[in-house]
């Protein structure tokens, strides 16, 4: 495997129109391909928007929903990876034949689809599919797995998509500064983010902390430093609906260690360049061998009583 220039974005999506936040999209792969990006991630939902489909109908999401691959979305993609040269991940609604909706995150270059995952762990509208594979695929030679936000949190996910071959997870959300039972969390008094310019340190404090990057500071790094990957995190920042982000988004190697991040709170991207010996040298290689899977694989098959569909309506996780 090669060197690969890979970019983690951000920006502050529109509810429900396409048209901007693939605007968006195409400006931000256009600069970051301009720069010797390979590779640009967004976040989840990045297309569609996310938050506002808490209250949507079966019936209005399977109007924003689209087909893959022949939806519009996917084709504008196309045409963006193929004028700028570059590979683009990101997400929305998904609707099949069958009129099931899923939250789906694809990968697109300039010869069309390259993958297309189904969230596992879908919870902010009670009409969503659950998602039942995982996806491993390749970008110039490096294999890839995409987990969305929740999904990364059950840490089978990520031990699973690792074994299955992927050096890099592409991890896009829509997370934090919501209501939780961990300790610190809440909601971002949007007033900050109005008045970002005039008080910006403000606003960084409550971005920084347990609200925002503390909290992902606990666990992030630690799926990067196990499973011995490189983790791609995506994250919108400014208002979702009526609900404030913290972007963050950021880089982790395999020793866990953040190598770009996104500091700031204008739709950006941050980049860093993926080496393949970091996979070698990483803790997280000897760890895979180490595996004794004989004296767990029944304990982690094992029956149990699954959580109950959660719907984030106004509160959170």
């Amino acid at each position: 495997m090669n060197h690969l220039k890979i970019s983690t974005a951000q920006f502050e999506n529109k509810s429900n129109d396409k048209e901007y936040n693939l605007s968006v999209i195409e400006k931000l792969a256009a600069e970051a391909s301009s720069k010797g990006s390979q590779v640009i991630a967004f976040h989840e939902c990045s297309i569609t928007g996310y938050t506002f489909a808490r209250n949507l109908t079966k019936e209005q999401l399977l109007d924003i929903a689209e087909f893959i691959p022949d939806g519009e979305s996917i084709l504008r993609l196309q045409q963006i990876a193929l004028q700028y040269n570059i590979t683009i991940l990101a997400g929305l609604f998904e609707k099949d034949e069958h009129n099931q909706v899923f939250k789906a995150y694809v990968c697109v270059d300039k010869t069309g689809l390259k993958a297309r995952y189904r969230k596992l762990h879908p919870f902010i509208n009670p009409h969503l599919t659950p998602g039942n594979g995982y996806c491993v695929f390749d970008i110039h030679g490096w294999k890839c797995g995409i987990l969305i936000c929740y999904d990364n949190n059950i840490i089978e996910n990520v031990r699973a998509t690792k074994l299955l071959g992927a050096d890099i997870i592409f991890m896009p959300h829509v997370t934090m500064c919501t209501p939780s039972t961990r300790p610190g969390a809440g909601f971002v008094d949007p007033e900050l983010w109005k008045n970002r310019e005039e008080d910006p340190t403000s606003l960084r404090r409550e971005f920084d902390g347990l609200k925002g990057r503390d909290w992902l500071m606990k666990w992030l790094p630690a799926r990067a430093y196990d499973n011995g990957i490189y983790v791609v995190f995506s994250n919108p920042v400014g208002m979702d609906d009526d609900q404030l982000k913290n972007g963050c988004s950021m880089i982790i190697d395999p020793f866990g260690d953040v190598i770009a991040e996104c500091r700031s709170f204008d739709d950006s991207f941050e980049t860093a360049v993926i080496t393949p010996a970091k996979l070698i040298q990483a803790g997280g290689n000897r760890y895979i061998k180490a595996r004794r899977p004989e004296l767990y694989r029944d304990i982690i098959g094992m029956e149990h009583e699954p959580e109950q569909k959660v719907v984030w309506m106004k509160g959170g996780i």
